[in-house]
């Protein structure tokens, strides 16, 4: 609380709010394809289209991917044309996208499905524009609640499960695309009146170039971090993606009894989308709480309990046959400890890289949309190639074992040098 007294008579109060409200809504749309990707899926099987795994993981990991690529785009328009123009245009492309699936509805082919999600990437980027829209407009001393509160917008994840199925469920699909178009034309209008670029004599706007990227990449700890980030939130946001196709996949049996008996309701995909929702709430609310923790005994320590809690529940729910509500809780326990290594990774990045912060969220989220889009083709050709998702959690919890050792490799290194003088514990 005391964080979020300190912001009043500072800053812009509004403009923190819509930009919050941007990459909540921006969130929920980028991630929306995951929780209708049964519906989806059974649409297309009736105009003569049955999708195989790797097109289902294909169709979902399109818009992680384009959106880890657009982030670094929009980084440039933001420093180019100011947030708010850089937002504005983005928003545009989401409500095409949007309107375009809901138009086509069920003549849409697999193709236009793609254009789609393509599009639907721009909403994922809103990352590398809400945050510095937020940020310009405090001191120093309060973007960590700034950016906490604007970064908030990934419980949009959770919004799509908990009501995308539904929606399908009575009006069909297509309406959940009606749905998102709407909200997003009514944030866009609340935010072209309501948001402001900070002006000249609050913040001063420092143009990244194509050279400060160049700089940062040959810098080895830069790749140590995209490989961290690529695992918690590439990690995250993959599972996100792929929960619903998982769940129906192996316990689509348990959850429609469990729909019968508790729920009074049959249709399946409905609570898958709810199990989904409980699992990635975790994930979503939990980032503070991994930053905080890496706070009080050094990211360091906090990303070797996080990731290794994580690779033991991987080979656990790989290996081992797990009861429908086990199988929950551990996929809740792995959701959970990925959020909060996200908080402990940005614990330590502004603290290596304090003075190219800006750039250095561009490349390692970036990393992370690209860690998400391996992770759910991973899972696609496990089940196509296997019929099942052991190879593929086998494969997740290798790399993450392959982070703990590099997390080994550098603690020394970076303790003894840059953490010296780095103001925090490492």
């Amino acid at each position: 609380m005391a964080g979020f007294k300190a912001l009043k008579g500072q800053g812009n109060g509004m403009t923190l709010f819509m930009a919050f409200l941007y990459f909540d809504m921006s969130f929920m749309v980028w991630t929306m394809l995951g929780p209708l990707s049964t519906e989806i899926s059974e649409a297309l099987a009736l105009t003569g289209h049955i999708m195989t795994a790797g097109e289902k993981a294909t169709l979902l990991s399109l818009p992680i991917l384009s959106g880890a690529i657009l982030r670094i785009l929009l980084g440039f328009g933001v420093d180019k044309f100011g947030p708010k123009k850089t937002a504005l245009v983005s928003q545009l492309v989401v409500i095409g996208a949007l309107l375009m699936a809901y138009t086509l509805g069920s003549t849409i082919t697999y193709n236009q499905l793609l254009i789609v999600a393509l599009g639907l990437g721009f909403a994922g980027a809103s990352f590398a524009v809400a945050l510095p829209q937020a940020g310009q407009w405090y001191p120093p001393k309060l973007q960590g609640v700034v950016l906490g509160i604007a970064g908030a917008g990934n419980i949009g994840v959770v919004i799509d499960f908990l009501f995308a199925p539904k929606i399908a469920e009575i009006w069909g699909w297509e309406a959940v695309f009606l749905v998102g178009a709407v909200m997003a034309i009514i944030t866009f209008v609340a935010y072209l009146f309501l948001a402001q670029d900070a002006p000249s004599s609050v913040y001063t706007a420092r143009p990244k170039k194509l050279k400060d990227y160049g700089k940062l990449l040959k810098d080895k700890d830069t790749w140590w971090f995209n490989l961290f980030y690529a695992i918690s939130f590439g990690g995250f946001v993959g599972f996100a993606g792929y929960m619903k196709v998982y769940l129906m996949n192996t316990y689509s049996v348990d959850m429609e009894a469990f729909g019968l008996e508790v729920l009074d309701e049959s249709n399946v995909k409905v609570v898958a989308g709810y199990f989904g929702a409980l699992c990635i709430f975790a994930g979503a609310v939990l980032r503070p709480i991994g930053g905080t923790v890496a706070d009080r005994i050094g990211g360091i320590k906090a990303l070797y309990f996080f990731y290794g809690t994580v690779a033991l529940l991987a080979i656990v729910i790989a290996t081992i046959d797990l009861p429908f509500f086990v199988a929950i809780f551990v996929l809740f326990l792995i959701m959970a400890n990925l959020g909060m290594a996200n908080g402990a990774v940005f614990q330590l990045v502004p603290q290596r890289f304090g003075k190219d912060i800006g750039i250095m969220t561009g490349i390692v989220g970036a990393a992370g949309g690209l860690g998400g889009t391996a992770l759910i083709q991973t899972l696609g050709w496990s089940k196509g190639t296997f019929d099942g998702y052991t190879a593929g959690f086998l494969i997740f919890a290798t790399v993450v074992i392959v982070a703990l050792a590099g997390l080994s490799k550098v603690k020394t290194r970076w303790r003894t040098t840059w953490g010296v003088q780095a103001g925090g514990r490492i």
